[in-house]
């Protein structure tokens, strides 16, 4: 590289990746499922995710859904202009309150390890309404 005159630039670390580390407020989640997902009972095992939805002239909408994994049923849905907590913890309130939907008791909600479902907010709301949270 010195013989070329080839700079490799150090990338500086992400403060706040490193703030949330030293805090430890976000906590990964064990994966209980084991990606066993088919249990063969509604309402048992349910996915969640936000996906981005791109519309208009350069406009952008996030959509956050629960499926549920067995009968491959969206239970409820969220959108957003800004990704921001609430989505994930709107969508689990609307889960609850304005569906008729009765989880089983030992029901799971699967999520990947994004910042909004390792938050302590959103695992205490989870944990309040008895579902257990599962991530990979």
């Amino acid at each position: 590289m010195k013989k070329y005159e080839i700079i490799c630039p150090i990338r500086k670390a992400n403060p706040y990746r490193r703030m949330i580390k030293a805090t430890k407020e976000h906590t990964t989640i064990p994966n209980l499922l084991n990606r066993n997902f088919k249990q063969n009972m509604p309402e048992k095992v349910l996915l969640i995710d936000i996906t981005y939805l791109f519309y208009g002239t350069g406009k952008k909408a996030y959509l956050s859904t629960i499926k549920d994994r067995s009968t491959n049923e969206i239970l409820a849905y969220n959108i957003s202009e800004k990704l921001t907590l609430n989505i994930a913890t709107d969508t689990i309130d609307k889960l609850m309150n304005e569906g008729e939907i009765k989880l089983t008791e030992d029901a799971f909600i699967h999520s990947d390890q994004g910042f909004h479902y390792t938050s302590p907010k959103f695992q205490s709301l989870v944990k309040s309404y008895t579902i257990h949270v599962e991530a990979w």
